[in-house]
C-alpha cells in the first residue's frame, strides 16, 4: 500500500523544527537528514530535508525557501484524554507562537495545531442537543479548551468529585 507523508514546508527552519516536535511528542525521532549539494538550488551542505516521525507518523520538513507559508487551512488536530495532556501539548506548542480561539494555535513555526480533549467530541455528541449545545457554547469562549468548564455546561459531574 502507497504511504501518505505530509510534507511541511519551511524557508531554513525544518531541522529546527523537526527538533522541537520530535521533543514535545512521545514516541517520535528524527529519522534522516538530507543537504543540499552542488546543483543547488540552495548552498551546499545546507539541510535539505528533515525525515521525522511524530507518534510514530512519518513527516518531512523540507527547507524550500521564502516562498511559502502555513495557514489554518491545513492543521494538526492533538487528541488528549485528560486536561493535563491538553495543558502540556498547549504550553509547548503555543510557546514563541500564538493563541487561537476552540483549542487552536500556531507554534513559532507557523504551523496550526489543534489540542482537543476527547471529552469535547463527547460532549459534543450528546443526543441532548439542548446539551450538546451548551457545550459549543462553552468552547465558543475559550482559547485553551478547559474540561472541567464543558462538563459543567453540560450538567454532567466529572468522575471522582
Amino acid at each position: 500500500m502507497n504511504e501518505i507523508t505530509p510534507c511541511l514546508w519551511f524557508d531554513t527552519e525544518g531541522e529546527e523544527a523537526a527538533t522541537f516536535y520530535t521533543s514535545v511528542f512521545p514516541n517520535s525521532r528524527i529519522v534522516e537528514v538530507t543537504r543540499y549539494g552542488a546543483a543547488g538550488p540552495r548552498t551546499e551542505g545546507t539541510v535539505m530535508t528533515v525525515s521525522f516521525e511524530l507518534c510514530g507518523r512519518k513527516f518531512v520538513a523540507l527547507n524550500g525557501g521564502p516562498n511559502y507559508t502555513f495557514s489554518e487551512a491545513i492543521s494538526f488536530q492533538v487528541s488528549c484524554k485528560t486536561q493535563e495532556e491538553v495543558d502540556a501539548f498547549w504550553s509547548k506548542l503555543s510557546e514563541g507562537g500564538e493563541e487561537g480561539p476552540c483549542g487552536w494555535l500556531k507554534d513559532r513555526f507557523g504551523v496550526s495545531w489543534q489540542i482537543v480533549p476527547t471529552a469535547l467530541h463527547e460532549l459534543l455528541a450528546d443526543p441532548d442537543p439542548e446539551r450538546s449545545q451548551r457545550v459549543m457554547q462553552a468552547m465558543l469562549e475559550m482559547k485553551k479548551i478547559e474540561i472541567d468548564v464543558l462538563e459543567r455546561a453540560a450538567g454532567v459531574v466529572p468522575a471522582g468529585r
